[in-house]
């Protein structure tokens, strides 16, 4: 992959849960349990579709299993996603297992201090986005300056709408002088369709190196190694 110059990049777009948040797996474990009373799925099951949308999510794992009868799909969907929001959000206000990525905190600064915006995007809802924000101490235009969750936007991922509103609200026009960095295929998908002139993919999360590998994509094995690609000094 030819790497932009550095200096190009105007705006870093970062998944939450598994990239710049670790939480002992609460998405898998809540999402799982939210989905057994309705369905049987595999731990990988539900692996395979992080990233997306949490009721889309939902709705292909229920679909899927043929178990459902058509006419109650959404009914069902909307029920298992309630379900999901409530226990995630109570797992990430009382949970032990939250905290950031390892230099995470520290590749936020040093991004904003070379005049870099830094913006989070998720397959959660607002509401599940707030519980971790507010449980961490990061607030938009602080820790991060901006924060676009699933529910906000027309479509999530893999579509690039969470990017083009992370755009919008920096000011940034030019899609190749953004950089975005998950650790999911939905999350580097995301990142190809909007044009981003970096997408990076992060081993430590749910999805391995060879999950992640493909054309246009540059896989790291911490969130510091993002900084050289980005072409910032370490702080």
């Amino acid at each position: 992959m030819t790497m932009p110059p550095s200096g190009q990049f105007q705006l870093v777009v970062f998944d939450v849960a598994g990239t710049t948040v670790l939480d002992g797996d609460a998405v898998v474990d809540c999402l799982k349990a939210a989905l057994d009373s309705h369905v049987r799925v595999s731990v990988q099951d539900v692996r395979d579709v992080m990233g997306l949308p949490k009721p889309l999510a939902i709705r292909q794992l229920l679909a899927s299993s043929g178990s459902v009868p058509g006419d109650a799909l959404d009914r069902t969907v909307e029920g298992a996603h309630q379900d999901f929001r409530a226990a995630l959000i109570a797992r990430y206000r009382e949970g032990p297992a939250l905290a950031p990525a390892p230099g995470a905190l520290r590749v936020f600064a040093t991004l904003r201090k070379a005049g870099i915006r830094v913006a989070l995007d998720t397959g959660f809802s607002r509401d599940i986005l707030d519980a971790v924000l507010s449980r961490l101490g990061w607030a938009d235009g602080t820790t991060v300056d901006f924060s676009i969750a699933s529910d906000e936007v027309e479509r999530g991922r893999p579509y690039p709408d969470l990017i083009h509103r992370a755009m919008a609200l920096a000011d940034v026009v030019d899609a190749g002088r953004v950089a975005k960095v998950g650790d999911t295929p939905v999350d580097v998908q995301e990142g190809l369709a909007a044009g981003c002139g970096l997408v990076v993919g992060v081993t430590y999360g749910t999805h391995t190196r060879g999950q992640l590998e493909r054309a246009g994509v540059q896989v790291i094995d911490s969130l510091p190694d993002l900084l050289p690609l980005i072409g910032a000094n370490a702080a």
